[in-house]
C-alpha cells in the first residue's frame, strides 16, 4: 500500500506545477486585461504601455538563466518556492502603482521573480517523471499557464467592475501561499519511487557537475536559443497587445473581449496536455525521441499560419477563432520543444539550458515589442500577423537542419 501511494505523488507533484503556471500566466494576464481600466486613473499611452511591458520582459530575461542555473545547483524544492514567493510580492505591489515608472518597477520584480519559473518545472519533471511519461507530464504541468490565463479575463471581468483594478492584483497572492505550503511538503525523497529523484537530495538537489561553458559550446544549446529567438516574441505579442488589438482597432466592447479572450487559452491548455499525450504515443511505438517530438512540432508550425487571416476579419469570433487555432498550435509546438530540452540536457543541465532559451527569447521579445509600439502608432497592425505567421515555420526549418536528431547529449547524461 505504500509503494502504490508513493506511485501518486509524481503526478501529485505534476498538479503543483499545474498550478504554479497557472498562477504565473494569471499574473500576467491580469495588466493586459485591466490596462484600459487603469488608463481611466494613470495617464499611459501606447509607448508607455509597451515600457511597462517591456519591465516584465527584462526581469524575466534577467533571472531566466539565473533561475535556470539556481535550481540545477539548489533544486527544485527551494528554487521554485522562493520564486513564487518573489512574484507574490511583486503582484500585491501592483495594487499601489499611482505612475508609469512604478508599474515599469513592479513589473520588472514580478519578471524576477517568474524567471525561474519554467526552468524549474522542466527539470522537476525531468526528476519525477520516467521518460514514457515525461511529454505528457511537461504538457500538464505547462498547460497550467493556459489555464491561468482563461482564469484571468474572467476574473477580471468580474472584479474589475466590482472592486476594481487594484484589489484585483491581491488574489493571485493569496492562492501563492498555500501553493509554497503543499509544494514544500510534497517534493519530498522519500515519497519518490523513481530513481532520478531517489539519487538526488531534493533539499539541495546536487548533481554531478557542470560547467556553464559546456552548456554555452553546445551547437544544440544555440539552435534551441536560436528558434526561442524567433517564436517567443510572438507569443508576448499576442498575451500583451491582444485585448489592445481588438478594442482599439476592432472597436470591439471590453466586456466581449473579456467573455471571449480566455477561449484562446483554454485551447492551448487543451492543447499542452494533448501534444505530449500524442508525442508519448509516438514515442512508444517508435522508439524514436526524434519521431515523436518533430512530428508534433511540425503540425505545430503549419497551423500558426492560421494567424495571417487575423488582419482580414473584423468580427470579435472570427479573431478569437483564428487565435484559437495558433494557439492550439503553440500549444503542441511548445510542449515538445520544452520536452525535447530536456531529451538533450538531462537532468543535469536542463534548468540551464531551458533558462538560457528563455532568456535569448525574452531579451528578442523585449527588442521587438518596442517595435511593436512604434508600428501600432505610426502604421497599424497588419504587418505584426504577417511577421506572427511566419517565424514558427522558419524556427522548425532551422530545427530541422541543424539538429537533424534528437538524442541525449553525452555531456551532459
Amino acid at each position: 500500500m505504500k509503494d502504490q501511494t508513493k506511485s501518486y505523488v509524481p503526478w501529485i507533484i505534476v498538479s503543483l506545477l499545474f498550478t504554479v503556471t497557472a498562477l504565473s500566466f494569471l499574473d500576467r494576464q491580469v495588466l493586459s486585461m485591466s490596462i484600459l481600466k487603469i488608463k481611466e486613473d494613470i495617464v499611459i499611452s501606447d509607448s508607455d504601455y509597451s515600457w511597462i511591458t517591456n519591465g516584465f520582459i527584462l526581469g524575466y530575461a534577467l533571472m531566466f538563466t539565473l533561475g535556470g542555473v539556481f535550481i540545477d545547483k539548489f533544486g527544485t524544492k527551494l528554487g521554485l518556492a522562493l520564486s513564487l514567493g518573489i512574484w507574490t510580492v511583486a503582484s500585491g505591489l501592483h495594487s499601489i502603482a499611482t505612475t508609469v515608472g512604478a508599474f515599469m518597477i513592479f513589473r520588472f520584480i514580478l519578471g524576477i521573480g517568474e524567471g525561474a519559473c519554467f526552468p524549474g518545472v522542466i527539470k522537476t519533471v525531468m526528476e519525477w517523471v520516467p521518460i514514457q511519461k515525461r511529454s505528457l507530464a511537461t504538457g500538464i504541468a505547462i498547460g497550467g499557464s493556459a489555464i491561468g490565463a482563461v482564469v484571468a479575463p474572467l476574473l477580471c471581468l468580474y472584479m474589475l467592475d466590482t472592486v476594481g483594478w487594484r484589489k484585483l492584483f491581491l488574489v493571485s497572492p493569496m492562492i501563492s501561499l498555500i501553493w509554497i505550503g503543499f509544494w514544500l511538503y510534497f517534493n519530498n525523497k522519500k515519497n519518490s519511487t523513481h530513481k532520478v529523484v531517489q539519487e538526488v537530495d531534493l533539499n539541495t538537489q546536487t548533481v554531478k557537475k557542470y560547467s556553464f561553458s559546456e552548456v554555452l559550446k553546445s551547437k544544440n544549446a544555440w539552435v534551441f536559443i536560436s528558434m526561442r529567438m524567433l517564436f517567443d516574441p510572438i507569443f508576448y505579442f499576442l498575451m500583451f497587445w491582444i485585448p489592445k488589438f481588438m478594442s482599439e482597432s476592432r472597436g470591439i466592447p471590453i466586456d466581449l473581449i473579456g467573455k471571449l479572450f480566455w477561449i484562446p487559452f483554454l485551447v492551448l491548455g487543451l492543447s499542452n496536455i494533448l501534444g505530449g499525450y500524442l508525442s508519448d504515443k509516438v514515442f512508444t511505438k517508435t522508439s524514436s525521441l526524434n519521431v515523436a517530438r518533430k512530428s508534433l512540432m511540425a503540425i505545430g508550425a503549419l497551423l500558426t499560419l492560421s494567424v495571417l487571416f487575423v488582419q482580414h476579419v473584423d468580427s470579435a469570433y472570427a479573431v478569437i477563432a483564428l487565435i484559437s487555432v495558433f494557439f492550439f498550435a503553440h500549444g503542441l509546438w511548445i510542449t515538445n520543444y520544452s520536452t525535447a530540452v530536456g531529451d538533450v540536457f538531462g537532468s543535469k543541465a536542463t534548468s540551464t539550458m531551458f533558462g538560457l532559451t528563455g532568456t535569448f527569447g525574452a531579451l528578442s521579445a523585449f527588442g521587438v515589442n518596442r517595435g511593436i509600439g512604434y508600428v501600432v502608432s505610426h502604421y497599424s497592425y497588419d504587418p505584426l500577423w504577417i511577421w506572427a505567421g511566419l517565424m514558427y515555420p522558419i524556427a522548425f526549418v532551422i530545427f530541422m537542419v541543424f539538429m537533424p536528431k534528437i538524442k541525449k547529449s553525452e555531456t551532459f547524461a
